[in-house]
């Protein structure tokens, strides 16, 4: 099986060599830029699996380059992120990001959330790592054509279509979306989302629940998804 490469953005040389040797002790490729513009070029090049990127980096920060990224693929995208409460979280996931991971981190912390990405993108998540998300029980379930409205989710092809047309869903969306029509007019919670779409074991910030919602709305119609105050969202049936 081939080795998961990572690109890897970040102006710290000790933070950026440090975490190199973390992540390729454990088996992953990396590719380690320090700023956003040769980031964005070692992307081109290289197409990786996954990318790391800083917030703070300079010539091109790391959320836009989240969005140049995301405006030409949907690789799954981590931001580093100095501050937990900073407006800049907030903005990368907006930006198209799929997590975040404050610092400074543990490297197994972040090891660990890497392999939950790419579990949830059906790639190799390195030594150990397992496979996509998701038995097979619940893919039987979920087979076929579901249809909410002028949504349709073909979960056979994992397409979705809005009046007749297409919606482009990034892998994180899709399986939102997912979990979400496996129990249309149920209320789910936020920590029930963490687990079953971010594949978190431990405590997650919600926000990252918040933001991929109203990123999701946005393609699916506003309307398409409630929010129940207090208790979390569910899908108009």
């Amino acid at each position: 099986m081939a080795e998961t490469h990572v690109l890897f953005v970040e102006d710290d040389d000790v933070i950026r060599e440090a975490t190199q040797l973390a992540l390729e002790r454990v088996g992953f490729t990396v590719t380690a830029m320090p700023d956003g513009l040769s980031g964005l070029e070692a992307f081109r090049a290289d197409r990786p699996d996954i990318a790391l990127l800083d917030v703070m980096v300079p010539g091109l920060d790391g959320v836009s380059l989240c969005r140049r990224i995301r405006d030409e693929s949907t690789v799954p995208v981590i931001m580093l992120s100095a501050r937990a409460d900073s407006i800049d979280v907030v903005l990368g996931l907006e930006a198209g990001a799929d997590d975040y991971v404050t610092k400074p981190f543990d490297g197994a912390v972040l090891v660990a959330r890497i392999r939950a990405v790419l579990r949830r993108f059906g790639h190799a998540a390195g030594p150990d790592g397992g496979g996509p998300g998701g038995t097979e029980a619940e893919d039987e379930a979920l087979g076929g054509v579901l249809v909410f409205g002028d949504l349709e989710v073909d979960t056979d092809g994992m397409e979705v279509r809005r009046a007749g047309e297409q919606v482009a869903l990034t892998p994180t969306e899709m399986r939102l979306l997912l979990e979400f029509s496996s129990a249309p007019g149920t209320v789910l919670s936020r920590d029930r989302l963490l687990e079953r779409v971010w594949d978190y074991g431990w405590d997650g910030d919600t926000r990252v629940v918040d933001v991929h919602v109203q990123r999701l709305r946005t393609k699916i119609g506003q309307d398409r998804i409630d929010t129940v105050r207090g208790f979390g969202y569910k899908l108009r049936g």
